[in-house]
């Protein structure tokens, strides 16, 4: 019999305890502020940039949004960046991707100071991750670990398996699992016999972004699966990288999709917010 694991829950969790963190910060006079840019009016970016927003305001950070017209040049939202870089009251900056043709997303990435760099995009911040170095790790990938932690599963010594090589999650999620002991493959969409590597995992970490494309065969009994894909099917219905009903039967614990991965991501950008701002008051 599989256990569900609840993403609402734990993201819930780790909000209320950055909020009394908050609450301490402010008796001291200090404020955690959280720039969020959107360029354009992309409906999805515009949800994600809303969650956010509210997952401020249950944390007490404050949220200033900076939405900016379609046509915004890349010398002007660079500029814009530069003068967040450069403001006190400022303690961590994000750009909402993905950005309009026309603008460099690497260019914008490395314009973000490291120091406020909430997502933990840059080259720097990454490269601190993989030496193990580091006060803010990316967003999703740690959301995972926070969610396999809290509920008590082990990681040392197993054979964890991700789908997905990108900077986002899939590079950055190898890095923390080999933090923590695990035994760490990368597959992607050109590994020859990925069900080799699967059906031999103890956790799998589909981020694949191929609706179900992870099935039962693939899974092998008592496995750990986390779902990180965000689809929507034939029908408009949101779905994941795993098959869901046809794999949950055959593990031990499986994340849905929504309610597994997704409120993770923007929780631990909360609890980085809240890092970077002691970081940045020597708190």
């Amino acid at each position: 019999m599989y256990r569900l694991i609840d993403g609402k829950e734990v993201s819930n969790y780790i909000k209320s305890k950055v909020r009394e963190e908050i609450t301490a910060l402010g008796e001291k006079g200090i404020k955690s502020t959280l720039a969020v840019i959107i360029v354009g009016d992309d409906p999805a970016s515009r949800v994600y940039v809303n969650n956010k927003k509210r997952a401020c305001e249950a944390t007490g950070i404050v949220s200033r949004e900076y939405a900016l017209p379609e046509e915004t040049s890349e010398a002007e939202l660079l500029a814009l960046i530069n003068e967040l870089n450069d403001d006190k009251e400022v303690n961590g900056i994000l750009c909402q991707l993905p950005l309009p043709r026309h603008i460099d997303e690497k260019k914008v990435i490395d314009a973000i100071s490291p120091e406020k760099d909430v997502d933990v995009f840059s080259e720097i911040n990454v490269g601190k991750m993989w030496v193990g170095d580091y006060d803010v790790a990316s967003c999703t990938p740690k959301g995972v670990i926070e969610l396999l932690d809290y509920y008590g599963i082990p990681l040392e010594g197993k054979n964890c398996v991700i789908i997905g090589r990108s900077n986002i999650v899939g590079k950055p999620m190898a890095s923390l699992l080999l933090e923590k002991n695990a035994t760490v493959t990368i597959c992607h969409s050109r590994t020859d016999d990925l069900s080799f590597f699967t059906r031999n995992a103890d956790v799998i970490v589909a981020a694949v972004g191929r609706k179900r494309f992870v099935t039962a065969d693939m899974v092998k009994e008592g496995a750990v699966v986390v779902d990180v894909g965000i689809n929507r099917d034939d029908n408009g219905k949101l779905c994941g990288d795993v098959d869901f009903e046809n794999v949950k039967d055959k593990c031990s614990y499986i994340t849905p999709v929504p309610g597994g991965c997704g409120p993770m991501t923007i929780a631990v950008l909360m609890k980085n917010t809240l890092a970077v701002t002691k970081k940045q008051n020597n708190v």
